[in-house]
């Protein structure tokens, strides 16, 4: 593994060892056990999407694994004046011995990796968001004990978080179910390789998707970037909530996921949102580790 573009490029076995090394390092923190694998190493973080869990997490990732992490606004850089990607990458190449980024289209990603000579995360784009997936599956993993044969199902938009759910869950041995109306379906590539796959479902109706599921995922209706859809899609989504109806659907001991903001009273309400908590924000807190597991494969001698 030379970067983290997109779960589609990860073997079963490579997103297994990121996940034990993650559950390692969660270990080691929670028992003040230090881990500096990263000691005198940077991480150049561009951001040309907002957020608070995706900068948090590295930047204090970064730190507990002894290393920096140096914020990059997209208003700072001269990508955001039209310098060419291939020429930004190969200049923090010389600087940096890592880059993540956060924006929107995944062929950026793509051309950072290409041009650069340094590792390559993606902390979004608005085809796949690998890190959040990575983070769910440890998540899953630490409340049900295994991935395998477990059913994922989730309800709503066809976006970045349903696209690598469905790779991932797929790939470490989960059966996927998904539901989202016509017209907001995942990308054509993720279902050619989910129908080749196995194991994969995808409906118009929720009740359907959620039927004895092991873990119930959502996300909001209209991600960053599609505020001006809202209305429109509040209206598409209709029916799509996650809801006390819906779980009931759903094995007895389901749990419930969600990336993270959360619009309660619309992909979910706030009392099912509350009643599973505990496991929302622990899925919240494990895209530290996650990305601490990411990093560390990437960036250290050791473990490359």
């Amino acid at each position: 593994m030379n970067h983290l573009l997109k779960l589609l490029d990860l073997s079963k076995e490579e997103i297994y060892d990121i996940l034990n090394l993650a559950d390692q390092l969660k270990y080691e923190l929670k028992h003040g056990i230090p881990h500096p694998l990263l000691a005198g190493k940077s991480l150049g973080m561009i951001f040309q999407k907002s957020s608070t869990r995706t900068r948090v997490s590295f930047e204090v990732g970064m730190y507990q694994l002894g290393g920096q992490a140096l914020f990059l606004s997209a208003n700072d850089l001269q990508i955001g004046r039209g310098e060419p990607v291939e020429d930004t990458a190969r200049v923090l190449s010389r600087y940096l011995d890592g880059i993540m980024i956060r924006t929107f289209e995944q062929t950026e990603v793509e051309m950072l990796a290409l041009h650069g000579s340094i590792p390559v995360i993606n902390g979004l784009t608005d085809f796949a968001h690998p890190c959040q997936v990575l983070a769910d599956l440890m998540t899953i993993r630490e409340y049900k004990g295994r991935l395998e044969s477990l059913k994922l199902c989730f309800i709503g938009d066809g976006n970045n978080m349903m696209n690598s759910l469905i790779v991932g869950g797929l790939k470490v041995g989960m059966k996927v179910s998904v539901a989202c109306p016509e017209g907001y379906h995942p990308s054509e590539s993720v279902l050619e390789y989910a129908y080749e796959t196995g194991n994969f479902e995808l409906s118009d109706n929720p009740e359907k998707a959620a039927a004895d599921a092991d873990v119930i995922i959502t996300d909001v209706w209209a991600s960053m970037g599609q505020e001006g859809e809202a209305e429109k899609r509040k209206i598409a989504f209709d029916g799509y909530q996650v809801n006390n109806t819906l779980l009931a659907l759903a094995k007895p001991d389901a749990i419930v996921q969600h990336c993270l903001p959360a619009h309660r009273g619309e992909e979910i309400t706030a009392e099912v949102f509350e009643a599973h908590a505990g496991e929302i924000f622990e899925e919240a807190e494990n895209r530290l580790h996650a990305q601490k597991a990411v990093m560390v494969k990437l960036m250290s001698e050791k473990y490359r």
